[in-house]
């Protein structure tokens, strides 16, 4: 059962939210005064405070910032009768959930109780999950529960256990050499060497070096033999990261490995024989490579014995939430800061945003926010989204004609677009916000504060 504290001096005010919310299933306990809760709550935790903004001595907005200290877990709702955007921009800075009118509706009252008391569940279970996975050396730093990644986690487990070559594909920023990693970790040969190289990142003249080791005089300036990464990945694992930039000639050489667990060093004479798993990743159509002539069709199927696919985030949207706030998380300790959470509508932005750069996008996006944000709470306007702009700002980018040179203010197109469909929202619902949520699938709450924000 969800445990409510309800503060307010009124005491009609008082009685009236405690009968209604017990009567929905909820423990309630009141205070009339911000001290007395304050020290209700130094005694036990509250899953949600409602407390009035206006009160002697101390008010809801001070009687806030008081309990985020004492209980930074418990969820905090304002009523007040002087609702306005500036106090609700305020309230959020501190950490608020929401504000409600005291003129409310009941049946949208006890909507925005129950989101928020779900709302905090989630963030509690998401908490305990980041720790789980954390702690299971078996995914190392893969974040996600959603369906797509649990089938991915089933296939690491399987596939850890065999010594088949993996080529894992996915694009760009969507976790493949983690992936990678934990597979190996997860293998009998984990407590031998993991060695990972990008062979698009290397010049060729290089990567052979690099890969394949070289004897003493073999070249200019090789003045001793050196061992390749073959070599010294022995008994472990070797993972080749954009393996479709190998060139041709490579190709040939990696081939001779897959197949024979032999090769030369540059200008060496003798065999050197190697027992080593290869996990390959690319973000490249190899089957459309081999059709034009640029990859080597036998050494694909060698490679890929057994495919394994990373989804990209935009195909699961429901690991957003949940990876934000890890990365939240990681960063306010990186920077030595009190950030905890996400406002509800710049989660809501990051969730609408389709992530051409995948996870490792969402993390720079969330490391310049808990860089840029000086509140506890992540707010739209400092959530950068769009080539270094805010979510919020504008900067007049027609969106007809030819794609401009100088590029667009994704974000500003974004919120003029908002803008539009809640106008078009409110005018086809004569004005009503219920409605008007109803019809653009959103809480009644985020409609209400995006209008806010919007200046609407």
């Amino acid at each position: 059962m969800a445990t409510i504290l309800v503060v307010d001096d009124d005491k009609g005010m008082r009685e009236f939210l405690d009968i209604m919310l017990t009567r929905e299933g909820y423990d309630v306990r009141c205070a009339s005064s911000a001290a007395e809760a304050l020290t209700s709550c130094r005694k036990r935790s509250y899953d949600l405070i409602l407390t009035d903004l206006k009160m002697p001595k101390m008010d809801g907005l001070e009687f806030l910032k008081a309990v985020k200290e004492i209980s930074p877990e418990s969820l905090v709702i304002l009523i007040t009768a002087y609702a306005s955007g500036e106090t609700a921009v305020r309230a959020m800075k501190e950490g608020a959930y929401d504000y409600i009118e005291k003129n409310f509706n009941i049946e949208e009252f006890t909507s925005t109780i129950r989101n928020a008391l779900e709302s905090n569940g989630r963030m509690r279970d998401d908490a305990k999950f980041i720790r789980d996975m954390e702690n299971a050396a078996s995914f190392g730093e893969i974040i996600g529960k959603s369906r797509e990644m649990r089938k991915v986690y089933t296939l690491i487990k399987k596939v850890a256990e065999t010594t088949a070559n993996v080529l894992i594909l996915g694009e760009s920023g969507t976790g493949k050499e983690l992936v990678a990693k934990a597979i190996h970790a997860h293998s009998p040969r984990k407590e031998k060497p993991f060695i990972a190289i990008n062979c698009g990142g290397i010049p060729e003249t290089l990567l052979e070096s690099e890969l394949f080791g070289y004897m003493k005089g073999s070249f200019t300036g090789a003045y001793a033999e050196k061992a390749g990464l073959f070599e010294i990945a022995r008994g472990g694992t070797v993972f080749l990261d954009e393996v479709g930039e190998l060139p041709p000639v490579l190709q040939v050489k990696l081939l001779r490995v897959v197949q024979e667990k032999t090769f030369l060093r540059i200008g060496g004479t003798e065999s050197i024989r190697v027992d080593v798993r290869i996990i390959s990743a690319t973000n490249r159509n190899l089957e459309e490579m081999i059709r034009k002539g640029e990859f080597r069709e036998d050494l694909y199927y060698r490679l890929n014995v057994i495919p394994v696919r990373i989804p990209p985030l935009r195909e699961r949207r429901e690991d957003i939430a949940i990876l934000t706030r890890y990365f939240i998380e990681k960063y306010a300790r990186e920077f030595g800061k009190g950030i905890r959470n996400i406002s509800n509508y710049g989660l809501e932005l990051l969730m609408d945003y389709s992530f051409p750069g995948n996870v490792r996008e969402l993390e720079n996006i969330i490391e310049r926010s808990v860089a840029l944000e000086q509140s506890n709470i992540i707010l739209p306007e400092n959530l950068v989204i769009s080539g270094g702009h805010s979510a919020e700002q504008g900067d007049g980018v027609s969106n007809s004609g030819p794609f401009p040179d100088q590029g667009i203010n994704l974000g500003a197109e974004m919120a003029r677009f908002e803008r539009d469909m809640i106008e078009r929202a409110l005018e086809k619902s004569s004005g009503s916000k219920t409605r008007a949520a109803e019809l653009l699938q959103v809480s009644f709450d985020s409609l209400r504060y995006r209008i806010e924000k919007l200046g609407m």
